[in-house]
């Protein structure tokens, strides 16, 4: 997956907590997160993350599930979120996320191209992040182990396109439109 010309790579995640943020067995995680939010941040290719009104990060936000916090970035490529996750101090947070998070069965990470300029919503990452879980990967919805480019998106977009262009001259009803 590489940068793509006019789009950024949208990266949502979701982690289902063992204990509530303010009991002390979270204690270590709740102090790494200014460090790694701001390593995010100043890391090249970072473009925008989630943060509640008044709060630096989204831990507050609770949109699937009261244990479920969330995860919510924009990189202008694939390398530059894959660098960041894996060849960053965000790294050793990953080795030690099983002591704060369940293990998930279903996906718990999404990614999806984005126009560049744009900010994705809530709303949309939940609705990748389920696509995703009831549809494996596609160009709409995918993981770092079974990705996709933003040229590989548009072209999926443009064939759903023209099938909906289709089927409205032989009559029938179109599909709900993707969003790339």
């Amino acid at each position: 997956m590489t940068e793509q010309p006019g789009y950024h790579l949208a990266q949502f995640n979701v982690a289902t907590l063992h204990h509530p943020l303010g009991d002390p067995r979270t204690a270590d995680f709740v102090a790494l997160l200014e460090p790694v939010n701001a390593l995010a941040d100043r890391t090249p290719g970072f473009v925008w993350r989630l943060v509640e009104e008044g709060r630096p990060d989204a831990t507050g936000m609770r949109p699937a599930g009261d244990d479920v916090i969330v995860n919510f970035s924009v990189w202008e490529s694939a390398e530059a979120l894959w660098d960041f996750v894996y060849r960053s101090a965000h790294l050793e947070t990953m080795r030690r996320r099983r002591e704060w998070f369940r293990r998930h069965a279903d996906a718990h990470l999404v990614m999806w191209w984005i126009p560049a300029g744009t900010v994705p919503t809530v709303g949309e990452a939940l609705e990748r992040l389920a696509f995703l879980r009831a549809n494996g990967p596609s160009p709409r919805a995918f993981t770092f182990n079974a990705s996709y480019t933003a040229q590989e998106a548009a072209d999926d977009m443009a064939g759903q396109a023209a099938d909906d262009t289709a089927q409205e001259a032989a009559g029938a009803e179109p599909a709900e439109p993707a969003a790339l």
